[in-house]
């Protein structure tokens, strides 16, 4: 059967500079990053230059730059850390958006819990933040704002260095998570007056299971855990030297190639986008075209479940996905289609085609042949169809 994946989202497949790196590693850089001897010095060298590597496609120092386990790890240190820094300042006031991933909100909710006070901003319904929104929502005890940089499901580009100006001049620290980001679009950290920023290899055909943080130098940061020496003391754990080398490897192919493969890919997306919509009656897009993520497709279709339209394209080869990987096994609508201002029953006709590079215009006209053809099938044993219709007709 032919497999169409479309679920880049989610995770990507690895590049073949990731997985040369990662074996040459494996093959003979094995030894303990911080062992005194030469095999460890050989792995200590390969992290030194990942690390350069990674700082640059950021626009950052090498010693702003630290690993992680991905983009979670990131996103709760960040918040943790910039919680600690304002609970000693009497600050406890923090600002985010209303859509942003689960990473970012329920570590909110537990800091809620600790006695902050989280004000979440709400989004337009095409999927976006003013920075006049965090300026008016910035008040003499907020001690962050942390508004990420692409949205997940929508694939929705945020005003960054605007929103980052903004919290420059208030002195209020400002965080992206910007997962779905790095690798597809330019990011430059100082330019864009960005103080912390998390990042995940899977995204941008890297391995899975590392990440990084950049956090600007002149911010006080402590560890979330404690142990050894690594990373400055400040995240103990003995590197996994081939996947750091892996992601290194990624990103720098990724971010010397950005513009070319953000070009095949927008045309891709603009491609299904205009022929769907033009085939399948009542499909909404979730999310303004622009800015927009290169390789993003995000439907609701009235009158039919997500899952269900998630398994008849299964059968078809066609791996998409409804919504954030990380919560695929709840049954509840996307909190993100719902912070858009839709209702429970279209939020649970949704659809996410994700693409990169690596799919083809082949690929881009099977579905635009076979997603009609399922969501024609579904209505028609739809008796939520059944009754738009009929309302409809009356």
């Amino acid at each position: 059967m032919k497999t169409v994946y479309v679920d880049n989202a989610a995770t990507t497949a690895m590049c073949p500079e990731a997985i040369d790196a990662m074996t040459e590693c494996m093959n003979g850089a094995y030894g303990n990053p911080s062992s005194l001897h030469h095999a460890g010095q050989e792995a200590a060298s390969i992290i030194v230059k990942a690390r350069e590597d990674i700082a640059k496609c950021l626009g950052a120092e090498p010693n702003e730059i630290y690993f992680t386990s991905g983009g979670t790890e990131a996103d709760n240190w960040a918040i943790r850390n910039s919680a600690r820094l304002g609970a000693a300042k009497n600050k406890n006031h923090i600002i985010t958006t209303a859509f942003e991933h689960h990473a970012v909100l329920h570590t909110l909710k537990k800091l809620e819990k600790e006695g902050f006070e989280v004000t979440y901003l709400d989004v337009s319904e095409d999927g976006y933040v003013t920075a006049e929104q965090v300026e008016k929502a910035i008040k003499d005890e907020t001690c962050l704002v942390t508004i990420m940089y692409a949205n997940n499901e929508i694939g929705t580009i945020q005003p960054i260095k605007e929103i980052g100006a903004v919290c420059k001049a208030k002195g209020v620290l400002f965080h992206t998570d910007a997962v779905q980001a790095v690798g597809h679009v330019a990011i430059d950290v100082k330019e864009q007056n960005i103080d912390m920023l998390s990042l995940s290899a899977h995204k941008f055909h890297g391995p899975k299971g590392t990440g990084a943080f950049y956090c600007r130098k002149g911010i006080s940061l402590v560890g979330l855990m404690q142990g050894g020496a690594q990373e400055r003391n400040r995240r103990p754990g003995t590197e996994n030297t081939p996947a750091i080398a892996g992601m290194a490897a990624a990103m720098k192919k990724a971010c010397a190639e950005i513009d070319k493969n953000a070009e095949y890919v927008s045309a891709l997306r603009d491609k299904i986008i205009d022929s769907i919509v033009e085939a399948v009656p009542r499909t909404r897009v979730n999310g303004g075209r622009s800015p927009r993520l290169p390789g993003n497709v995000s439907f609701c279709f009235e009158g039919i479940e997500g899952e269900s339209l998630l398994l008849y394209l299964d059968l078809k080869g066609i791996c998409g996905s409804s919504g954030s990987a990380c919560t695929s096994g709840s049954l509840d609508p996307s909190h993100v289609l719902l912070a858009l201002g839709l209702p429970h029953e279209i939020a649970h006709g949704s659809l996410r085609i994700s693409l990169c590079e690596y799919n083809t215009e082949e690929e881009a006209d099977y579905i635009i042949e076979e997603l009609p053809k399922v969501v024609k099938r579904l209505r028609d044993m739809s008796p939520v169809w059944e009754r738009i219709m009929k309302e409809e007709n009356e």
